[in-house]
């Protein structure tokens, strides 16, 4: 069941991304002939809005097929008026950022219903305390709590992992519960080698301390739901990114990447733990998909937003012949990323 649910979500998360790009073009006009969730042989279909909605045998994704655009043979076009081509570049990078316009909105609605259902987060609580540490050197202990660092206020273990990770070699002022008790400690961070994300090897200002596990309900007034939906997209969308320059760069080998099968098998595994974690995920699933399609890819909005910027600034298409090959090219790409994704998915469920 949980399998089914994540499949649901996946197609869900592609429905509107590809809703993005048809409502845009029926706003400047554009005929959209199919509107398809998965790829290959369709199981089913019906028509409405004068369109074909389609489901497809391969649920890898989906597309909306306009008149006049055709990704398996670019040199295909038509310049009638409701056509895809007729559009001036502006129009159709407008069509094309509406897809993954649609996954951020989608996600920070996401977030906005996570937060409205008061989720558990990490309360400031000390659970084990490294041996010669700051931390032990200044005298924490097991179930004390932080309240305030420097006289500034503290009510999540996000909140005073941050401060401590910006210290500068300053000695900070811990103010710590212990029972009934209120203590001050002193203590400076110490440059610690530990894993950074995306599991590289990184030295940061710690102090010594895990967290005991002790979570409380976030209660959010009207304007902080929208500044956590907020936030969270944001961080979402910038972890993505910085995700992708790692695998580019190096810094994050390759077989760290996932394919179809980890999204559907961590979505599964959410499920199992309620519909909140099943929200978190779909919503970060969702950024992932808007950001992955804005990648200058040919086969991907990113690629085809750049042929579009190429015309805005030269004031000309390219060729007809380059346009074939980039786009064989990033078929070929993308085509080569999704196998490898599926490669090392493959090899974690044989382990």
């Amino acid at each position: 069941m949980s399998w089914l649910v994540s499949l649901l979500v996946l197609s869900a998360l592609i429905f509107f991304h590809e809703l993005g790009h048809y409502a845009m073009a029926r706003f400047f006009g554009v005929y959209i002939e199919i509107f398809s969730i998965g790829f290959g042989k369709k199981i089913a279909s019906f028509r409405m809005f004068n369109t074909e909605w389609r489901i497809a045998m391969i649920p890898l994704g989906g597309y909306v097929k306009m008149k006049g655009q055709d990704d398996a043979d670019p040199s295909v076009k038509s310049y009638d008026k409701d056509s895809y081509n007729s559009k001036t570049p502006l129009q159709r990078i407008l069509i094309l950022l509406a897809g993954p316009a649609a996954n951020f909105i989608l996600a920070f609605f996401l977030y906005v219903f996570i937060a409205l259902g008061s989720p558990g987060i990490l309360s400031p609580v000390i659970g084990a305390v490294k041996k010669d540490s700051p931390a032990f050197v200044a005298g924490l202990e097991s179930n004390d709590t932080v309240t305030a660092i420097d006289g500034k206020s503290v009510a999540t273990w996000e909140e005073m992992a941050e401060i401590i990770s910006q210290n500068k070699g300053e000695t900070l002022d811990l103010t710590v519960k212990r029972g009934e008790t209120l203590l001050h400690v002193s203590l400076t961070p110490k440059l610690t080698l530990t894993k950074s994300m995306f599991n590289e090897d990184i030295y940061k200002p710690m102090i010594g301390i895990g967290s005991a596990g002790v979570t409380h309900k976030l209660e959010l007034t009207p304007v902080e739901v929208l500044k956590y939906a907020t936030n969270q997209t944001i961080f979402a969308s910038t972890m993505i990114f910085k995700g992708v320059e790692k695998l580019i760069t190096g810094d994050v080998p390759a077989k760290e990447m996932g394919g179809v099968i980890s999204i559907v098998k961590i979505t599964s595994d959410a499920t199992a733990q309620g519909w909140m974690a099943v929200l978190f995920f779909a919503a970060l699933i969702s950024v992932n998909l808007g950001v992955l399609n804005l990648l200058p890819i040919p086969a991907l909005d990113g690629g085809h937003i750049m042929f579009n910027l190429y015309e805005m600034i030269t004031r000309r298409a390219p060729s007809e012949a380059v346009l074939v090959r980039l786009t064989v090219a990033g078929w070929v790409i993308l085509f080569g990323l999704m196998g490898l994704g599926l490669y090392n998915d493959i090899n974690r469920l044989i382990g």
